[in-house]
């Protein structure tokens, strides 16, 4: 471990800073990576036990577990959860992590930025999820369609709670989104041109352009459901103003589609630097990897009414949207051929990451298989709101998602902690992940093809849907084995006073030659780069297989940012504001803000002045011990 050495005007105030102090004004990119980790795992639990008692409710014919009420409240929060709270920020925590390990960098290019990302995506989620306390959950679909998110039909707060709520989170997306854009584009180490940056770069980079491309458009809808709901305005209710609720679906959709793109292009990347490392060769076909992510981004924006083909747009809309879903496959299996050419005749070694990197291929090949059937509209017609689309969703964004966030996980964890997560308890959770998942989700495409709808609160006997939900129920039980079998993993490394070595698997990428965990500075001498694979070629230069341990070397004269309160004051002040309207309830007339809102106008306003003014970084020096 390093200490910090600060110069003499700060070292009394440094001395007493406490740990939660410094985790709560970090501006570290690591640790900022860290908290997004462990607060969206913590909300991932929170989805999964909402979809464990979602399956209990629907294990059996006429079950009454639950109220219908809160068996909506139950499948509008697992989506939300899951989406907006697990899988989106379980990405960011990569993303704030390794971007500048992997491009050479000491830092993200604006710190208290990300920093203030954090805190808005926490408080954000502790909003929504605070409705469950009051009673009062958010129960019209994670989708919120109008008319049914309007005052008209949902009288109460719930789906107050999930407007003002994603308005919070979309803050921290687009400020992370800003952040990530410019660190990749302008933060690289010399001779790392965009050619040679990592896949997983290239990944998170095409990722930011769709935050920053979508993201205002949910904006907009949100704000404009808002105004529906808090001030009487009718832009999405049939009305002699001309309101239309389809300008809702369109507007979600056009944000909601590149939002598949966004949760899963960071798994591309993810497994595109795991194959090459286990297979023990070069990805194959990195040229036609990186445009086929930029092509699946671009065509991303023009297939949108495909989740729509029910609603009656027309023959041309149907046709088009139609034609532009089949063609987003292309470069989808572009990708997928390529991964199968990175691991054909390589030297396999079959340790944990590759076992999910290789159930994430073979689970997304079948989302995208039933994905292709979604863009046949006669198919579609008839698979539409039954349980065969929850199936295919799954497959892609379980399948796909988090089979590679948690390959990603024990792939990076001796790097981001210093220990090695047990080799047989990762394998046994890989096998109770996969068996647990495909009883979970295969049974539902026949349960959707025999008709079950989604979204019903439960169903009578007869049907030949008893056996499927009891095996899909069973399924989920096996899955959240798997999931504590992590925990324990998690654990056992947290308390082995084991160190991993800065490079367990022999990686190719810079973050692996560097200590582990990584020190503050993350590199003492900026890396030059020569070539792709650089810590490869490094090797290969030095005639060796594992370079030399390194190090931890002293970072004396680097500047590195101090920490600061700004960020999280920032944060609270914009939650301040959208409870202020919670708080204030529908109006007509009058001053549409209470006290808290302004309240909380104020703080941002303050904060953010403060924050501007506020020293850039503080001198420091680092010595070893």
């Amino acid at each position: 471990m390093a200490t910090t050495i600060l110069e003499p005007a700060h070292a009394a105030a440094y001395a007493k800073r406490s740990v939660l102090v410094e985790w709560l004004t970090t501006v570290d990119h690591k640790k900022v990576g860290i908290l997004y980790g462990a607060s969206a795992f913590v909300f991932f639990l929170i989805g999964g036990l909402e979809a464990e008692i979602i399956r209990l409710q629907l294990m059996k014919p006429d079950n009454h577990l639950v109220s219908p009420e809160f068996y909506n409240q139950l499948f509008t929060m697992h989506g939300t959860s899951m989406i907006f709270l697990a899988v989106m920020p379980i990405s960011a925590m990569f993303f704030n992590f390794f971007v500048p390990l992997l491009i050479g960098a000491r830092d993200v290019a604006f710190p208290r930025l990300n920093a203030m990302s954090l805190w808005v995506f926490i408080l954000g989620g502790l909003f929504i999820n605070f409705s469950f306390l009051l009673g009062a959950a958010p129960n019209g679909g994670w989708f919120g369609y109008a008319p049914l998110s309007s005052r008209q039909f949902s009288t109460g707060v719930n789906m107050d709670f999930w407007m003002l709520g994603l308005q919070i989170l979309g803050i921290a997306s687009l400020a992370a989104g800003v952040n990530f854009f410019t660190t990749i584009l302008n933060m690289r180490a010399p001779g790392m041109t965009l050619m040679r940056m990592p896949m997983f770069a290239w990944s998170v980079l095409v990722t930011q352009v769709l935050v920053l491309l979508s993201f205002p458009v949910i904006t907009v809808a949100l704000i404009l459901l808002t105004a529906d709901r808090t001030f009487g305005s009718s832009f999405f209710s049939y009305t002699t103003a001309g309101g239309d609720p389809m300008l809702w679906q369109h507007l979600f959709w056009v944000f909601g589609h590149p939002e598949v793109y966004i949760l899963i292009l960071p798994a591309f990347g993810i497994v595109s630097e795991i194959l090459p490392v286990f297979s023990r060769k070069p990805l194959f076909g990195y040229s036609a990897m990186v445009f086929s992510m930029a092509f699946i981004a671009f065509l991303g924006f023009g297939v949108w009414s495909h989740h729509m083909f029910a609603t009656g747009m027309g023959p041309l809309a149907d046709s088009f949207f139609s034609l532009a879903t089949m063609l987003i496959a292309i470069p989808t299996g572009v990708k997928i051929f390529n991964w199968i050419g990175t691991i054909w005749g390589g030297s396999l070694q079959f340790k944990t990451p590759l076992y999910f990197a290789l159930g994430f291929i073979a689970m997304f090949i079948i989302g995208g298989l039933s994905g292709v059937m979604h863009a046949v509209q006669p198919a579609d017609l008839q698979q539409t709101d039954t349980y065969f689309v929850v199936a295919h969703f799954h497959y892609v964004l379980f399948g796909g998602s988090i089979f590679s966030l948690t390959a990603g996980a024990y792939y990076w964890w001796p790097k981001m902690f210093g220990k090695m997560l047990d080799e047989g308890l990762g394998k046994l959770h890989f096998w109770l992940m996969l068996i647990g998942f495909n009883l979970t989700f295969f049974p539902m495409h026949l349960s959707g093809l025999l008709g079950m709808p989604r979204r019903i609160y439960t169903y009578p006997a007869g049907l030949g849907l008893d056996g499927l939900n009891m095996a899909s129920t069973i399924g989920a039980l096996i899955l959240a084995a798997g999931f504590l079998v992590f925990i324990y993993n998690v654990i056992r490394a947290w308390r082995s006073d084991a160190q991993a070595p800065a490079d367990p698997w022999g990686g190719a990428t810079l973050e692996w030659s560097i200590p582990s965990p990584p020190q503050e500075w993350n590199f003492a001498v900026e890396p030059v780069v020569a070539e792709k694979d650089v810590l490869w070629a490094m090797k290969r230069a030095a005639g060796v297989r594992t370079l030399p341990e390194p190090a931890r070397v002293s970072g004396k004269g680097i500047h590195l940012p101090s920490p600061s309160w700004w960020p999280l004051l920032t944060a609270s002040g914009i939650l301040a504001f959208m409870v202020g309207i919670l708080v204030k309830g529908p109006v007509t007339h009058g001053f549409p803000f209470g006290l808290v809102s302004v309240a909380g106008v104020l703080l941002t306003a303050l904060s953010i002045f403060k924050w501007s003014y506020e020293p850039v970084d503080h001198p420091t020096t680092h010595t070893p011990h």
